[in-house]
C-alpha cells in the first residue's frame, strides 16, 4: 500500500511539473525597424516617396517664384504712382494685389494637397510591406513555438520594450523568411528634402 501511495505522489509530481512546463510560454523579440530598413520593397517605397516629394516641391517652388516675380512687379509699379496717374495705377495695383492674394492661396492649397498626396501614397505603398512583415513574423513565431514576440523598435503608437533580458532575437529569422540576408544592414537615412 505504501508503494502505491509513493507511486501516486511521484505520478502527481510529474503531472504537476509537466503542467508547469506547459504553462511557461516562450517569448522572443525582434527589431522591426532593422528589418524594414533592409527590405527591398521598403527601399523602393522610400525612393518613390522621395521622387514624389521632389516633384511636389518643385511645383510649389515654381509657384513661389511666380509669386516673387509678380510681387516685385507690383513694388515697381507702386514706385511709378503719382498724382497724375493715381487712378490708373491704383486700379492696376489693386488688380495685382488681388492676383497676389489668389496666388498665395493657391500656393497654400497646393502645399496642403501635396502633403495629403504624400501621406496617401505612403499608406498605399507601406501597407503591403507591413502585411508581408507581419506574415513573416507570424510564420517564424509558429515555427519556433513562440507565444509572444515583442518588438524592441521604438514606435510612436505601439508598445515599446525598454528592457529585455534574454529571450530569442528572431530578427534574423524573419529576415531569412523574407529572403533578406541576415548580415544586411540598413542604409543610412536620406537627408530630408529642402523646402
Amino acid at each position: 500500500m505504501r508503494k502505491l501511495i509513493n507511486v501516486f505522489f511521484v505520478a502527481a509530481g510529474l503531472v504537476f511539473t509537466a503542467n508547469i512546463a506547459n504553462a511557461q510560454q516562450k517569448v522572443a523579440h525582434l527589431n522591426s525597424q532593422t528589418i524594414l530598413m533592409v527590405m527591398p520593397e521598403a527601399k523602393t517605397t522610400q525612393t518613390t516617396l522621395e521622387n514624389l516629394n521632389k516633384t511636389k516641391s518643385a511645383e510649389i517652388e515654381k509657384m513661389q517664384a511666380e509669386f516673387q516675380t509678380k510681387y516685385q512687379a507690383a513694388l515697381a509699379k507702386q514706385k511709378t504712382l503719382s498724382e497724375a496717374n493715381k487712378e490708373a495705377v491704383g486700379k492696376e495695383l489693386q488688380a495685382m494685389d488681388t492676383e497676389l492674394k489668389d496666388l498665395d492661396t493657391r500656393i497654400k492649397d497646393a502645399s496642403v494637397k501635396a502633403q495629403q498626396e504624400l501621406a496617401q501614397k505612403q499608406g498605399e505603398l507601406t501597407e503591403p510591406i507591413l502585411r508581408k512583415l507581419s506574415n513573416a513574423i507570424k510564420t517564424v513565431a509558429k515555427e519556433k513555438g513562440l507565444a509572444y514576440v515583442l518588438d524592441v523598435a521604438a514606435q510612436q503608437d505601439g508598445n515599446n520594450v525598454v528592457y529585455f533580458d534574454g529571450g530569442d532575437d528572431i530578427t534574423d529569422a524573419v529576415k531569412a523568411k523574407l529572403g533578406i540576408s541576415a548580415s544586411a544592414t540598413p542604409a543610412p537615412a536620406a537627408a530630408p528634402a529642402k523646402k
